[in-house]
């Protein structure tokens, strides 16, 4: 018998999920240089937003995770009913919470602006930008809901197809909507908001006819009133860590970048710059991180403690060689890449300094997002929430702060505090996720019976 499930091999669902990652980051891209013919300012006011936004989105993000880790441990568990009452139950709950960011959003974009010291001459852009778009914020949360769970089924590629067509459309209403072609109006951010709504709603659609589908029993309408209150009780007890987890990542970054407003504009452009360039860098490394919490999960629930063992390293392995080519790659043809989006020598010079430092900082991202994301699939996510916030508070933070601005090292020191902080919590989980504290756990009501023969099997402790 096969160690895993053909559609929970680690290819199968690694390779939708990078085609979708990759074609979102490079429209995203696009999206950004569509942007840009408005004007710099309804850049910056998009780039200042889509942090904000992603500060929400982990208000239903830490049920909508909690509920596909769930699902993937009930399926392996072949509690087909279980799983299809969490992904119900993550689906209402994620869209209730949406609906609250979008009321809150809609109504009360001024008090935000002044929240985030926009500067005045932004607010007549933000108000619209932040109300129409963040309008339909619960769009977002019910794709992020539905999708989640459709890929903890083990069908990655629908979320794929679905991820392509919803980005394609986007960006094809921009064009015509940011610049009025074809006889339609031209409503500048305004537009990119319409298009924005237009094409997640039909996400949602989509996303939706596949999720009713994907269980052994259809999700009818009326079954969208369950509520287990047990069940829900594990998708929190999971979900709330991954949301502070989250909710630590972005509180992070967005110190980061204030820090970068203060070293001045060029350090603010090169980090932005070189963001792109690293997410198409990392992009492969974080489509195997997302699958092998998917695997693990499955694994983890069918009690396949060693296989769950031994394919995070595997996926680790895979993960770490292709980063650290990509890296090198990125590192050769990285002066080319930059220029298209600048000539300031200084950034260019700047930039390619990162791009050294990058070799470094990639393999750490993979080491600690992989191994990271196997402790959660098993349900250590309180270890993982810890060790997160206070390596990103103390390292990732606070030492920016000293080394980059007290200091005088400027981007370069941060870049350093940002690798160091990647590399102490990979050692940190790669030494928890050894330690096989929750694998073991898992083995326990198994090994009471006679005819296990599980301690036969299990992967001892490195």
């Amino acid at each position: 018998m096969k160690a895993v499930d053909n559609k929970f091999g680690l290819w199968t669902l690694t390779w939708p999920i990078f085609i979708e990652v990759f074609l979102q980051t490079l429209l995203g891209t696009v999206d950004t240089i569509m942007v840009s013919r408005i004007s710099d300012d309804a850049v910056a006011v998009v780039g200042l937003a889509g942090q904000l936004f992603g500060a929400l989105t982990t208000l239903f993000m830490t049920i909508a995770g909690g509920a596909g880790i769930l699902i993937a441990q009930k399926i392996g568990a072949k509690r087909g009913e279980d799983a299809r009452t969490i992904a119900i139950m993550g689906l209402t709950v994620s869209s209730v919470i949406g609906f609250g960011i979008s009321i809150l959003l809609y109504t009360q974009p001024r008090a935000l602006a002044h929240m985030l010291h926009l500067s005045d001459d932004l607010l007549p852009l933000w108000d619209v930008y932040v109300s129409y778009f963040g309008g339909g914020m619960f769009l977002a949360a019910m794709t992020a809901a539905l999708s989640t769970a459709i890929r903890n089924t083990g069908n990655t590629k629908a979320p794929m197809f679905i991820g392509i067509a919803m980005n394609v459309i986007h960006i094809g209403m921009n064009y015509v909507l940011i610049f009025g072609m074809f006889g339609f109006p031209e409503w500048g951010l305004f537009g990119v908001s319409v298009s924005g709504n237009v094409s997640r709603l039909l996400a949602v659609m989509f996303l939706f006819y596949v999720f009713i589908h994907s269980f052994e029993r259809k999700i009818r309408f009326a079954d969208l009133r369950i509520f287990n209150l047990k069940l829900f009780k594990e998708i929190i007890r999971i979900g709330w860590p991954l949301g502070l987890n989250m909710s630590g990542w972005v509180l992070s970054q967005l110190a980061i970048y204030a820090f970068l407003a203060i070293l001045g504009a060029m350090e603010l452009a090169t980090r932005t710059y070189l963001n792109t360039l690293e997410s198409f860098c990392f992009m492969l490394g974080y489509a195997f991180a997302l699958a092998i919490q998917i695997q693990v999960a499955h694994l983890y629930g069918a009690a396949k403690t060693r296989e769950a063992y031994q394919g995070a390293f595997r996926a680790l392995y895979i993960g770490l060689a292709v980063v650290t080519a990509n890296a090198l790659l990125l590192l050769l043809v990285g002066k080319y890449l930059l220029s298209l989006f600048t000539t300031d020598p200084e950034i260019l010079a700047l930039g390619h300094s990162l791009l050294v430092l990058n070799l470094i900082l990639q393999p750490a991202k993979m080491l600690n997002m992989a191994i990271n994301n196997a402790l959660n699939a098993v349900g250590d996510t309180r270890y993982t929430m810890v060790t997160a916030l206070v390596s990103m508070s103390v390292i990732a933070t606070g030492c920016s702060y000293w080394l980059g601005i007290h200091a005088g090292w400027g981007l370069i020191g941060i870049y350093c505090c940002m690798i160091t902080d990647e590399v102490v919590r990979g050692i940190v989980v790669l030494r928890r996720w050894k330690g096989q504290k929750y694998l073991r756990r898992a083995e326990v009501p198994l090994s009471r019976e006679p005819s296990s023969n599980l301690h036969q099997t299990f992967m001892p402790s490195s």
